[in-house]
């Protein structure tokens, strides 16, 4: 099964993939093209997937850069790949061709970023934590010091937990309206004291606050298509033990 990276114009002619989990050679639940290595799954396996993801992208393995994401708004600005231990941060930037950066998600939000005319790119793990903390500005501001402006960057946020499927409690929403009570905006009413909290939604409304030149959602949620997608809440729901991440990858 050849890989399926799902790709938007707004990058063009950039090259960049949002990965699905087709195309590899994981199996059982992280069947098949599982990036994470902070997974459960073989490590030979993961290496062999992010192997095939680079070449998908045509570059090398070792200029594919992946991060230790911890939900932070911690952006790094990259000239080359850096040295393993995998740096702790949610986004990176560049304006080196060649390097490829990477995000790895499942059911958060993997937004890739691009100001063709300066030849800079952007990669951000955002998930409610990071997203409401600024990891999204951050990626900006760092963009800007290579050189980029606002005005003319694209970005794209990929397959994620659809606004149907993300139930939050009582306690989450007021979080968010205590941070500004706009954010009412972004949440439907669910079942008893539950909402329904539109992720992609809040995404874009702090990148288009930001001044981005474009911004958009693929459309697709993580969550309702078990056929391409991972999902860490669908994992949960189901009783699972563990599950793969998706790629989402940007290269100048």
């Amino acid at each position: 099964m050849s890989l399926r990276p799902i790709t938007d114009r707004a990058l063009a002619p950039v090259t960049h993939g949002f990965f699905t989990r087709a195309g590899g050679v994981s199996t059982g639940l992280f069947d098949s093209l599982n990036c994470g290595p902070g997974s459960g799954d073989a490590p030979a396996a993961v290496t062999e997937n992010l192997a095939r993801a680079a070449a998908a992208l045509g570059t090398a393995p070792a200029r594919l850069v992946t991060l230790h994401q911890t939900h932070s708004a911690r952006c790094l600005t990259l000239d080359a790949a850096p040295a393993l231990p995998r740096p702790r941060a949610d986004a990176m930037v560049t304006a080196t061709p060649g390097l490829a950066l990477g995000v790895l998600t499942a059911d958060c939000m993997a937004v890739l970023f691009a100001d063709r005319a300066a030849g800079v790119a952007g990669a951000a793990h955002a998930g409610w934590k990071g997203a409401l903390a600024g990891v999204l500005e951050a990626t900006l501001d760092a963009m800007e010091g290579l050189g980029a402006q606002r005005s003319r960057v694209a970005a794209v946020i990929g397959p994620c937990i659809g606004p149907q499927a993300y139930e939050v409690g009582p306690e989450f929403v007021t979080r968010f309206c205590d941070d500004d009570p706009g954010n009412a905006r972004f949440f439907a009413p669910g079942a008893g004291d539950r909402a329904l909290f539109d992720l992609p939604g809040f995404g874009l409304h702090r990148l288009r606050r930001a001044r981005v030149g474009a911004a958009h959602w693929t459309g697709h949620c993580t969550w309702s298509d078990p056929a391409r997608f991972f999902s860490w809440r669908r994992t949960c729901q189901n009783g699972q033990a563990d599950y793969g991440r998706l790629l989402s990858a940007i290269l100048l």
